[in-house]
């Protein structure tokens, strides 16, 4: 195999060469020679004190001479175009009186005997000339970022070695049929065609963060088997106007090159909110570069095989321009997983992981409610950490079970320094939760109790649901309320006094109360209606304040049942921990001696027997 000229070795050449004339020019000493004239030569050689007689190509006669007990060296110059020989003999010096010349060099001396002094002339030269080259062909290629500003900055994927696929994607069963269809017109185009159909040319992914839109855009690319282009839509705004639009003209070419592909355009709110909002003034550039990708979806061009994946977890601030068909016409709805889905996820991560025997997924994917692909993703991760630090060679489920415990509420904190009377006070407080949320019937099974501080939490209580729910019930809502003020009211039985421990519990209590009466028309004073708009701020992109479209006497009546509700589930908990005082003792001294509780010894405890009649349940 023939060795490879590195990429800059010609430049390290030039480089060296200049070295090295520099040495000579500077280091190479030079001796300070006095010139005499020819016909001082001749009287020199006639005398027979010239010991070195040397000619330069250029006619300068180089001689040595003996004067007295030192030799001294001379330069001359003779006449261009005449030999050394007819010079000296014009000048009356004989043949002889040159043989006794101890080193005549009559033969001229080789050009490369001053090497030195050509490479002084002429490596700048070269170097000027080479730098020259290469500015040229940095403006050619556009390499330089003066001329590469407007390029487009779209990381290319190849199609021949995708890095997802739909057997990476889980739990969006609903959202990978839809996409099928784009797939199978990527990989068979003329079958559409030859129908007379269209395949969409935008498809909107919509969803909650960690839903995994971005995965599944890949997952599209990889089964198609195509060219993907991934760009953020903020990688299109810049300062300066024109700049995005742009961008966006050099996207869109770069994929009708590469044709059939897609182009995945993260984030799309960034570019693509509403224009003329008429909030904090207009935006040139953005505008600018949305005008851009509407003309680029649906211009004069029909017949490019290019499909825009975009993905938004804000679809309510697009532009409806953006929406229409022809467009982002299909909405792909990425949703949170339900609890088969997100065993199919777990599935997923856990794949190439030692798992102990006990391991069970759908055990992991009851104890998860609510949890996106994101959040799970973590949790197996977190468990793997786990398992790491404590030396194991397998995860086991004591690993996921901490795991999702600091995904929910966050890492323990055994550190915090608590005295015996708080930490007495949030036993009661956790308990007083624990108590009401087994009593009533529409509450979430408790899962576990505890007073070590995880995260912000001083103690907590988590509720995991047996099923996941889309539709709450005002009886539902009712037992969760009173569950909420089970907290406040234990303080209040056992100490006679209240703490700010319960302030997280009080305002979600306020807000589910507030949206029972104005959202959900559960409050019989009120009526069938409901109260209030939603105004939200398009440019900013984030919701204001309510706007009120009732009047004060409403409001009055709101606030008044808000307050009747939060009072009559601070009743029911005060009923059911008065009735039940001894197990709610009971749970606090297992609490202050144990500190954790879960739910087969929580049951232990307020099943008792004799402890409580059946009749003490509300």
């Amino acid at each position: 195999m023939r060795p490879s000229w590195p990429k800059n070795g010609f430049v390290y050449l030039l480089i060296i060469v200049a070295v090295i004339a520099l040495f000579y020019s500077f280091f190479v000493p030079t001796d300070t020679v006095n010139e005499i004239s020819i016909s001082r030569v001749a009287e020199l050689i006639q005398e027979g004190k010239v010991k070195v007689l040397t000619v330069n190509t250029d006619g300068v006669i180089n001689l040595i001479v003996t004067e007295g007990n030192q030799d001294v060296r001379y330069i001359s110059r003779k006449e261009s175009g005449v030999g050394i020989g007819e010079t000296l003999a014009s000048l009356g010096v004989q043949p002889e009186q040159l043989a006794e010349i101890n080193d005549l060099a009559i033969q001229k001396p080789s050009i490369w005997e001053n090497w030195g002094l050509v490479l002084i002339q002429l490596v700048p030269l070269v170097l000027i000339g080479f730098f020259l080259v290469i500015m040229l062909r940095q403006a050619q290629s556009g390499n330089n970022q003066a001329l590469s500003f407007g390029k487009s900055r779209a990381r290319m994927f190849s199609g021949d070695r995708p890095t997802s696929t739909f057997g990476d994607v889980a739990g969006a069963d609903e959202a990978k049929q839809e996409l099928q269809e784009v797939v199978e017109f990527l990989k068979e185009p003329d079958k559409f065609t030859a129908l007379g159909a269209r395949i969409p040319k935008g498809v909107l992914l919509v969803g909650p963060p960690g839903t995994g839109k971005t995965l599944m855009a890949r997952a599209v690319a990889g089964e198609a088997g195509v060219p993907f282009f991934s760009i953020s839509g903020s990688e299109f705004v810049e300062m300066f106007v024109g700049v995005g639009a742009s961008r966006v003209r050099d996207l869109f070419d770069q994929a009708k090159r590469n044709s059939p592909c897609i182009v995945f355009v993260d984030e799309i709110d960034a570019v693509g909110r509403q224009r003329g909002a008429g909030l904090g003034g207009s935006h040139d550039e953005r505008e600018q570069t949305l005008n851009q990708i509407l003309v680029e979806m649906d211009g004069f061009d029909t017949d490019t095989k290019v499909i825009v994946l975009a993905a938004t977890n804000r679809p309510d601030i697009l532009d409806p321009a953006l929406l229409r068909p022809g467009r982002f016409d299909r909405r792909v709805v990425l949703d949170r997983p339900d609890r088969h889905g997100r065993e199919a996820i777990f599935g997923v991560h856990v794949r190439g992981k030692p798992l102990e025997k006990e391991v069970s997924l759908d055990t992991l994917a009851r104890q998860t409610p609510g949890f996106t692909g994101a959040d799970v993703e973590n949790a197996v991760n977190e468990a793997a950490i786990l398992a790491a630090r404590r030396n194991k060679r397998s995860i086991g489920m004591d690993e996921f079970q901490e795991a999702i415990e600091r995904v929910v509420a966050g890492p323990e904190r055994r550190s915090r320094l608590i005295t015996d009377k708080e930490k007495k006070l949030i036993a009661y407080h956790e308990a007083g939760h624990a108590l009401v949320q087994m009593s009533l019937p529409n509450c979430d099974p408790v899962h576990k109790v505890s007073v070590v501080a995880r995260g912000m939490a001083g103690g907590y209580t988590i509720t995991l649901p047996a099923d996941d729910r889309v539709l709450y019930s005002k009886s539902k809502f009712e037992d969760e309320l009173a569950g909420l003020m089970g907290g406040r009211t234990s303080e209040e039985i056992v100490f006679g006094d209240v703490t700010t421990g319960a302030s997280n519990d009080l305002r979600r209590a306020t807000q589910i109360a507030r949206a029972m009466v104005t959202e959900y028309a559960m409050s019989d004073a009120l009526g069938q209606r409901t109260f209030g708009q939603k105004e939200e701020l398009i440019f900013l992109g984030r919701e204001i304040a309510e706007q009120r479209d009732y009047s004060e006497e409403i409001a009055s009546q709101i606030d008044h049942e808000v307050g009747i509700i939060i009072d009559n589930a601070h009743q029911r908990a005060r009923d059911v921990l008065t009735n039940k005082r001894v197990i709610l003792e009971a749970i606090a001294n297992r609490l202050i001696e144990k500190e954790t509780l879960d739910a087969p010894e929580l049951e232990a405890i307020v099943n008792s027997p004799g402890q409580v009649s059946d009749s003490t349940m509300i």
